[in-house]
């Protein structure tokens, strides 16, 4: 790899190994180093740059927890791909509107829609009895042509009557929700666990079963505390990670 580089100050004012790290980060954030491609190997930037190999190693290591780079043994550093940073889980807008402002192609399948007893899990997420009649629909979200959700959702089939039989294809439900049946979510609890998929989500989402997942259930309620929605989705870990600001 040919590679410009700059002399480390030696003034005391920061180590070498933070000067090292900041400027091997600059470069990487700059795009000079594409990701999944390998950084020059510890004895090149030992050289590059002048420092000892303890230097480097602990460059290299900030560097992986900050999730810059990743290193496969035998082989060296390597640049980390950029995971899509969502709001999803703090937001009530959904990821598909964060992915859109982002400037991503985002395409929605539904696959199954149909009325159908409430189960268990759904009437106790819900608030409703169980076997009391909810719309029942799973969709599969992909962004730039590749899988990235797989989601299913239940509604009180009271509050959407006729929703069995709306077009849903690369259509926003909260956006069909709102404008057929003024249905306007104010909250939402989510549980978030890490999960390995089932065969058929499996081959859905395009991954094997050992790929680890994001599993989300939610549950979203109504300005009088009505409970509308339910759903749990699998969410491709290895494209995402999710913010929850604090405030």
């Amino acid at each position: 790899m040919t590679m410009t580089y700059r002399r480390l100050t030696r003034d005391g004012s920061e180590p070498l190994w933070m000067q090292l790290m900041r400027e091997l980060r600059g470069r990487i954030e700059a795009g000079d180093i594409a990701p999944d491609q390998p950084l020059p190997s510890e004895a090149e930037l030992t050289d590059l740059y002048g420092v000892s190999r303890t230097v480097v190693r602990e460059a290299l290591r900030e560097l992986v927890q900050q999730r810059m780079i990743y290193k496969v043994k035998g082989r060296g550093a390597f640049v980390a791909p950029r995971k899509t940073e969502l709001r999803f889980v703090g937001s009530m807008s959904g990821s598909a509107d964060d992915l859109r402002e982002s400037g991503r192609r985002v395409t929605t399948h539904t696959i199954s829609q149909a009325l159908g007893p409430a189960d268990q899990r759904e009437a106790e997420l819900l608030q409703i009895r169980v076997g009391e009649p909810v719309v029942r629909m799973r969709r599969l979200r992909r962004v730039d042509g590749q899988p990235w959700l797989l989601v299913d959702t239940a509604l009180p089939a009271r509050l959407v009557p006729g929703l069995e039989r709306a077009v849903l294809e690369n259509q926003s439900l909260y956006d069909v929700l709102r404008r057929r049946y003024g249905l306007e979510p104010v909250g939402a609890d989510r549980w978030i666990e890490a999960v390995f998929p089932e065969p058929e989500d499996a081959a859905l989402l395009e991954i094997t079963t050992s790929t680890p997942l994001l599993g989300i259930e939610s549950v979203a309620w109504l300005p009088d505390g009505t409970r509308f929605e339910a759903y749990h989705a699998l969410h491709r870990s290895d494209q995402t990670r999710f913010f929850v600001g604090i405030r």
